[in-house]
């Protein structure tokens, strides 16, 4: 057989002993989970209030808020900086606008 074969029977090994809980060279990855109510919360902000600080729509706000949708990318990144820094981004958001 080939090198591509034999590279995915070797991928395809790993991937049943990582399953099987036995040694493997797979490296999982996970997303630490993000609550993005208790992150509005922060804020002291209603949900149209942060929606319009932020950019987000009402409707994906819940979503996420009822964990039907969860936030990926840019949005993401900007919930964690909020969760950590909720003044600081207000305050930066609050000068862009001048």
């Amino acid at each position: 057989m080939g090198r591509a074969f034999t590279e995915i029977a070797e991928g395809l090994a790993d991937a049943v002993a990582h399953v099987q809980g036995g040694e493997s060279g797979v490296v999982e990855h996970r997303r630490e989970p993000i609550d993005v109510r208790a992150i509005r919360d922060k804020t002291g902000m209603s949900q149209q209030q942060f929606c319009a600080a932020f950019g987000i729509s009402l409707g994906t706000l819940r979503n996420w808020e009822q964990g039907l949708r969860t936030p990926r990318g840019p949005a993401r990144v900007l919930l964690k900086v909020v969760d950590r820094e909720p003044e600081t981004v207000i305050r930066a958001l609050k000068r862009a606008g001048d």
